[in-house]
């Protein structure tokens, strides 16, 4: 049985949606690891002593900061990587959806067609 142009065409954006998903899922997963590194090193941060050297990295090197600018960097990173999980994850929420109305529409056509 051939499949009819109009089925080809929508399993051929099934299948770019589905990849878009993967994408997305890659992207929640690395920011979720940015915000568990960026929170265990603000929680060592912390532990320590204000008057403490610390040392931010800049490429390759380490550059000595202000403990108090360390700490405030730190907190404004988290946050800003809590509001990007957040936005990717209503992102891949609404393409997982549309994978789902797309799948559903696929096989209405397909069971259409056989008949």
């Amino acid at each position: 049985m051939e499949i009819p142009e109009n089925i080809q065409q929508q399993l051929n954006q099934f299948q770019q949606l589905q990849q878009q998903a993967q994408a997305v899922t890659m992207q929640v997963q690395n920011v979720e690891v940015q915000i568990q590194e960026t929170e265990k090193a603000l929680e060592e941060l912390k532990k320590t002593d204000e008057n403490t050297e610390v040392f931010k990295q800049a490429g390759t090197l380490l550059i000595k900061v202000e403990y108090n600018d360390a700490l405030s960097e730190m907190e404004d990173k988290l946050e800003t990587l809590e509001l990007r999980k957040q936005t990717m994850a209503r992102q891949e929420e609404r393409v997982m959806k549309k994978l789902e109305e797309m799948q559903s529409s696929i096989q209405n056509a397909m069971q259409g067609a056989s008949q």
